[in-house]
C-alpha cells in the first residue's frame, strides 16, 4: 500500500484497466464501488472507480474489522459491520459514517447486515439471536430501523415473527423489505418479501439467496446456487407480489462462487463476488471458520467482477467475452460485498 499527497490510503496490486468495451464503460461511467478487502491481516472497506482503478482504503483501523458496506441512495453515507475483539469475544456492531470515511457513529452492537432506506434517513438492521458471537450469517432475530435524525431504534411491527433472517434491503418505494431466512419463521431456506410497516410475508418462490432488487424495483437479481446469479422481473405491485418466469439471465461459473450481486445505480451493470470454494483460516487475525461467502471469512483469491445487466440468457464466466464479464479486483485479497453509488457526491479524491 502506498500514501498519496493527500494522505489516503492506497492499495496497491489492486488497480488495473480492464480492456475490451465494457471495462471502458465504466470507466466512463460516473459510479464508484466500495467493498470490504482483507488488507494486512485486517478487514477494511476499500473505495474504487467503476473500472476497479485507483482503489482507496476507507477505514485503515488495524485493531477494528470493518466489512458488509452498504452506500445510501443519494451516495453521501455508507453504513457497514464492524468486528471488535477475539474469538468468542467478539463483538460485531452496526456503523455508518460518511462517503470520506467521516462522521463515524455506533448504531447498535450485537447488530449486523446493515440497509438503508430509500430517503437515506434510516438504517434498517438485524439484531443478533444471542449475545455470544457466531459469524453464521442467519444468527438473527428480529429487524430494527435506526433514525438517524433522532438517534432512536425502533423494532419493526413483525419484529417478533422475524427470525434467521439475512441480506435485506428495502425496495425503492420502502414498501417492502427483501430477504433471506434460513431455518426460521417456518421456512428451511427461501427468499421472501416483508411488508415494511406490516405484517404480511411473502415467499417468493426461488431458489437461493442473498436477493437485491434494481433501483426502478422491476427486476431481482440474487444467488440462485453457488456457481450461479439469476436475474428476472418482479412485480412488487401484483397480489402477491410475484417473481416473473423464466428468469430473464443466468451469469454462471461452475469453477468458481459468485455471491454478492449488486446493481448499478442506473440498473445497467451488476457486480458481484466470485472465488474459489474454501472454508477460511481461523490462524488469520479477526477471520472464522465458515464458507468463505460468509462476511469475516478469510477467502483467499476472491474478486469483485462486473457484468452487463441488459443482456438475455446466459453469460457463461468460463467463455464470455471482454465485452460481457471483467474483473475488477486483480489481488485476490478477500474482495467481497461490492456496493455501487454515484461518485462526485461524496467520498475522498483520487489519488
Amino acid at each position: 500500500m502506498g500514501i498519496t499527497a493527500a494522505g489516503i490510503l492506497t492499495v496497491s496490486g489492486q488497480a488495473h484497466s480492464p480492456a475490451g468495451q465494457l471495462g471502458r464503460l465504466l470507466g466512463a461511467s460516473p459510479f464508484k464501488i466500495v467493498h470490504e478487502s482483507y488488507l494486512d491481516h485486517n478487514w477494511d472497506l476499500i473505495v474504487m472507480k467503476a473500472d476497479g482503478s485507483a482503489p482507496v482504503n476507507l477505514t485503515r483501523t488495524p485493531h477494528e474489522n470493518e466489512l458488509y458496506p452498504q452506500v445510501s441512495r443519494d451516495g453521501t453515507k455508507i453504513c457497514f459491520e464492524c468486528d471488535q475483539g477475539q474469538g468468542s469475544n467478539v463483538v460485531r456492531s452496526v456503523y455508518w459514517m460518511s462517503l470520506d470515511g467521516g462522521r463515524r457513529q455506533k448504531v447498535a452492537d450485537h447488530a449486523r447486515q446493515p440497509f438503508w432506506s430509500p430517503d437515506g434517513k434510516a438504517i434498517g438492521y438485524l439484531p443478533q439471536e444471542y449475545p455470544k458471537f457466531n459469524a453464521m450469517d442467519y444468527y438473527t432475530k428480529g429487524l430494527c430501523n435506526y433514525d438517524l435524525d433522532s438517534g432512536q431504534t425502533r423494532a419493526h411491527p413483525n419484529s417478533a415473527n422475524l427470525h434467521h433472517l439475512y441480506n435485506p434491503n428495502f425496495s425503492p418505494d420502502g414498501k417492502w423489505i427483501v430477504s433471506t431466512v434460513h431455518a426460521g419463521m417456518g421456512y428451511d431456506h427461501a427468499i421472501i418479501l416483508i411488508e415494511a410497516n406490516g405484517d404480511r410475508v411473502f415467499n417468493l418462490g426461488i431458489p437461493g439467496c442473498r436477493p437485491c432488487l434494481s433501483p426502478d424495483g422491476r427486476q431481482i437479481a440474487w444467488g440462485a446456487g453457488d456457481h450461479e446469479i439469476a436475474v428476472a422481473e418482479i412485480r412488487l405491485d401484483a397480489d402477491p407480489p410475484k417473481v416473473v418466469t423464466p428468469w430473464r439471465l443466468r451469469i454462471k461459473d461452475e469453477a468458481n462462487k459468485i455471491y454478492h450481486v449488486d446493481w448499478s445505480p442506473d440498473g445497467r451493470y451488476l457486480s458481484f463476488s466470485r472465488g474459489p470454494d474454501g472454508e477460511g483460516d481461523p490462524e488469520m487475525p479477526g477471520t472464522y471458520q465458515a464458507a468463505c461467502e460468509i462476511g469475516g471469512v478469510y477467502a483467499p483469491g476472491w474478486d469483485i467482477c462486473a457484468v452487463p445487466a441488459d443482456r438475455n440468457g446466459i453469460i457463461d464466466l468460463a467463455t464470455a467475452s471482454e465485452d460481457d464479464f471483467v474483473r475488477l479486483t486483480a489481488n485476490g485479497l478477500s474482495n467481497k460485498e461490492p456496493a455501487w453509488f454515484r461518485a462526485g457526491l461524496s467520498g475522498p479524491a483520487a489519488p
